[in-house]
């Protein structure tokens, strides 16, 4: 499936954006996840959404703050964050595999389980 994310900008602390991730073919049966990637720093993991929609899984730095969304019928999958951080700049990805787990693991999924990946949405948060 192939993925493509929009919806970044700049913004100030305190402020919102909602990403975008657009996709090719249908996304029922995919597990659906969103990373970052901050300059100097690995890609990390931000928010993942089972192909139900039923389940979801944050990151500890976004959690009450970022919601994860899926609307199968447009198969687009979003992410809204609020109260952004100047930390939360990075360059954000939308993943999409048919096999990773949301629930029952004690670890976050890693950007390696996907298989599927978009071209990324540059996301700066100023102070």
């Amino acid at each position: 499936v192939q993925l493509q994310a929009s919806g970044g900008g700049l913004v100030q602390a305190g402020s919102s954006l909602r990403l975008s991730c657009t996709t090719s073919e249908r996304i029922s049966s995919y597990t659906m996840g969103w990373f970052r990637q901050a300059p100097g720093k690995e890609r990390e993991f931000v928010a993942a959404i089972s192909w139900s929609g039923g389940t979801t899984r944050y990151a500890d730095s976004v959690k009450g703050r970022f919601t994860i969304s899926r609307d199968t019928f447009k198969n687009m999958v979003h992410l809204q964050m609020n109260s952004l951080k100047p930390e939360d700049t990075a360059v954000y990805y939308c993943a999409a595999d048919r096999w990773v787990m949301v629930a029952g693991s004690l670890n976050d999924p890693e950007s390696a389980d996907f298989e599927s990946w978009g071209q990324g949405t540059q996301v700066t948060v100023s102070s």
